[in-house]
C-alpha cells in the first residue's frame, strides 16, 4: 500500500509545480558551527561578573544612542556602554528600577490578571531631547516618564500611558517621535478592543484614529512606524474587510497620516485625523495564481537604494498555510503614488467592495495635507462633505506592488519563520555593498548579499552567504521556543555587529566570521562575504571601511577555479 507525502513536502511539491516562477532557495555558502556563538559577549543583566541575578530579565525593547545601549525589561532599565566589553559578557553601567506600586497590583490581581502580568513591562523606549521618553505597562495602568540618559533618573512626573503603551505585555505597539510629537500605534483599553493610532506631548492638538469603526482597524497587530516628506507611515497586519466573504483573512497594510494634521470640523472628525488613508501591501510570487506572503513582521527604516527611497518587509504565510517567508521591497514614491489613486467601497453589508467612481470623489481631495497659502490651509476648514468621505472610505482600491513585482528573498522550505529584518547598504571595504540581516522564530540568522542587475533595474538577485545561530543556550536561559523568541535585531556599525535582544539576554555578534577561512585563500574568496578579503599576511581578514591594506575578493563572482584545494 502506498504511503501519502506529508502534506508540507506534498504542498510544497504543488507550488512548484503550480508556478515555474517561484524562486529557488539555495543553502547557504556557509553553515557556521554552532559553537561559534558561544564565544559571543552576552548581556545577562549584571553589573560584573561575581554579582548572581535570579530573576528572568523579560527584555522588552533596546534601543542605542551613540555608544550607550539602553535596555528596557520587566520593571528595570539598564544602561551598557557597547565599548567596554569584558571577555564573553556586556555589564550594566546603570540600573533604575521601575515598579507598580501595590494598589495598581491589587486592581490588577482584581480584574483577574495573574502575578507575573501585573508588573511593569517596559514597552516604549525613545530618545528625546538628549534623555530617555519610556512607558510601562505598570499593572495594566501603563505609565510614562522622562529619564536623563546617563544617570536614568526620573525627571519630572509621570503622565498617563493610555493610547501610548499597551496594557498587556503581549500587544504589539509602536511608538515614535517626530517635530516635538509622539505619535503612537496601540490600544487605548484594558480589553485592547480600541486600536488607535495617536499623537500627543507635542504642541498640536492630540488626535486619533476613529473610536469602534473596522473600516478603519479591525483586530490590528502593529509593526513598524517611518517619517517620509510630510507623513508619517505605520505598518502593520489586521484582518481584511473587503475579504470578508471569506471569513477572516489576515493582510499586511500600510496607513499614513500628516505629521500637521488638526483634526477636522466641530461636525466631523473632530479631534480625529483627516489624513487617515490605508492600503494592502502585496508581497507575493506571480504566476497563474498569485502565491501571497499576507503577514508583515518586521520592516527596515526607508533606506536608499539605486537612486530610491525604499522600505523592506518581512513577510510569512499565516499559521495554517504553506510555512514560508519572504522579503520584499517597496519604492516610498510608488507607496505614495497608491494614495493618490482610486478609492474602495462596499455600498452595501452584503456587495462586495469596488472602486469609487473619480466623478463622485469631493474636493478638495479627500486624505491629503493642507496646504498653507490654500483656500484650506487648515485641516479643520476642510468641508464636511470631504470629512464625511475620508471618515467613511479609508481604504485605498490598489495595493502597493513590491519591487520588481516578486519578493528579493523567499524561504519556503524550513520551519522557522523569519520575523526580523536589519540592512547594511554600506558593506564592504568600499562601502558599495548591501547586506540584509534576517532573524528567526528559533533565534537564527541569515545573512544574504543582495546583488543588484546589471541594468541596476529594480529587480535584485541575492546570494544566500551564512546561517548561523543566534542564540546562547548556554547563558541565557533555559532552550526552549519561548526564550529563542527574536525581540529586535539592530546593527551596531561602529563595532560592526549586531545585537540580538531576547527575552533573557542580549547576544553580539559579529557581521562576518573571516577567520573560519583564515588558512585557505580558496576558502576566504569563495565566501563572497563582502566584509572579508585575503590580506598579505596569507590570512583572511575583516575588512574595515576605507582599509588601506591591500587585499583580494571576488563578490560579485566567487571565482576561485585558479586557486588550489585548501590543505585538510
Amino acid at each position: 500500500m502506498a504511503t501519502m507525502a506529508p502534506p508540507f513536502f506534498l504542498l510544497c511539491w504543488l507550488l512548484r509545480a503550480a508556478s515555474s516562477a517561484f524562486p529557488e532557495e539555495p543553502l547557504p555558502l556557509n553553515f557556521i558551527p554552532t559553537e561559534v556563538v558561544r564565544r559571543h559577549p552576552v548581556f545577562l543583566g549584571r553589573p560584573h561578573r561575581t554579582w548572581l541575578r535570579q530573576e528572568p530579565l523579560h527584555i522588552q525593547r533596546i534601543l542605542q544612542v551613540n555608544r550607550t545601549l539602553y535596555i528596557g525589561a520587566r520593571d528595570d532599565l539598564f544602561r551598557v556602554e557597547l565599548d567596554i566589553v569584558a571577555g564573553e559578557e556586556m555589564f550594566y553601567s546603570k540600573k533604575r528600577t521601575w515598579e507598580s506600586n501595590k494598589n495598581d497590583i491589587r486592581i490588577c490581581r482584581m480584574k483577574g490578571k495573574h502575578e507575573d502580568e501585573c508588573r511593569n513591562f517596559m514597552k516604549v523606549l525613545l530618545s528625546r531631547q538628549g534623555g530617555l521618553f519610556v512607558c510601562g505597562t505598570n499593572a495594566f495602568n501603563p505609565l510614562c516618564a522622562n529619564y536623563t540618559g546617563d544617570t536614568l533618573e526620573m525627571v519630572g512626573d509621570t503622565v498617563s500611558g493610555m493610547a501610548r503603551c499597551p496594557y498587556d505585555p503581549k500587544h504589539a505597539n509602536v511608538a515614535r517621535f517626530a517635530e516635538g510629537n509622539l505619535f503612537t500605534a496601540t490600544v487605548t483599553d484594558f480589553l485592547a478592543i480600541d486600536a488607535v493610532i495617536y499623537r500627543s506631548l507635542g504642541d498640536s492638538l492630540a488626535l486619533r484614529t476613529v473610536k469602534h469603526d473596522s473600516k478603519w482597524f479591525r483586530e490590528p497587530y502593529f509593526v513598524s512606524a517611518v517619517e517620509w516628506g510630510p507623513h508619517i507611515y505605520f505598518f502593520f497586519r489586521e484582518i481584511a474587510m473587503e475579504f470578508n466573504y471569506l471569513e477572516k483573512v489576515m493582510v499586511s497594510r500600510v496607513a499614513r497620516v500628516c505629521k500637521r494634521d488638526l483634526g477636522g470640523s466641530q461636525r466631523v472628525l473632530e479631534k480625529q485625523w483627516t489624513s487617515f488613508l490605508k492600503a494592502r501591501l502585496n508581497c507575493s510570487v506571480p504566476g497563474d495564481s498569485h502565491f501571497y506572503f499576507n503577514l508583515l513582521h518586521s520592516t527596515s527604516p526607508v533606506i536608499r537604494m539605486h537612486g530610491r527611497d525604499i522600505i523592506l518587509g518581512v513577510f510569512s504565510t499565516p499559521a495554517n498555510s504553506i510555512p514560508g517567508s519572504a522579503v520584499c521591497a517597496f519604492d516610498m514614491e510608488q507607496l505614495g503614488a497608491v494614495f493618490e489613486g482610486r478609492f474602495k467601497e462596499q455600498k452595501s453589508p452584503e456587495s462586495i467592495w469596488t472602486p469609487v467612481p473619480d466623478e463622485v470623489i469631493p474636493k478638495p481631495r479627500p486624505g491629503g495635507c493642507a496646504v498653507q497659502g490654500s483656500r484650506f490651509n487648515s485641516s479643520n476648514s476642510f468641508p464636511d462633505e470631504m470629512l464625511n468621505f475620508v471618515k467613511t472610505h479609508p481604504l485605498m482600491d490598489e495595493a502597493v506592488p513590491s519591487l520588481g513585482q516578486r519578493p528579493w528573498i523567499v524561504r519556503t522550505m524550513v520551519r522557522y519563520q523569519l520575523n526580523k529584518i536589519v540592512v547594511d547598504t554600506e558593506a564592504g571595504p568600499y562601502r558599495n555593498q548591501t547586506v540584509v540581516f534576517l532573524g528567526s522564530s528559533r533565534g537564527s540568522i541569515l545573512k544574504f548579499l543582495i546583488m543588484p542587475n546589471q541594468d541596476n533595474s529594480v529587480t535584485n538577485s541575492n546570494i544566500f552567504l551564512e546561517e548561523l545561530e543566534g542564540f546562547n543556550p548556554d547563558k541565557c536561559a533555559e532552550d526552549s521556543l519561548q526564550a529563542r523568541q527574536l525581540l529586535s535585531l539592530t546593527l551596531d556599525r561602529a563595532s560592526h555587529t549586531l545585537l540580538l535582544a531576547f527575552p533573557s539576554c542580549v547576544v553580539r555578534v559579529p557581521v562576518a566570521r573571516c577567520q573560519l577561512y583564515s588558512r585557505c585563500m580558496k576558502n576566504c574568496i569563495a565566501s563572497r562575504d563582502p566584509y572579508c578579503g585575503w590580506t598579505r599576511g596569507s590570512t583572511c581578514s575583516f575588512l574595515r571601511p576605507g582599509t588601506r591594506l591591500p587585499f583580494e575578493q571576488d563578490v560579485e563572482q566567487g571565482n576561485v577555479a585558479h586557486l588550489g584545494d585548501c590543505d585538510g
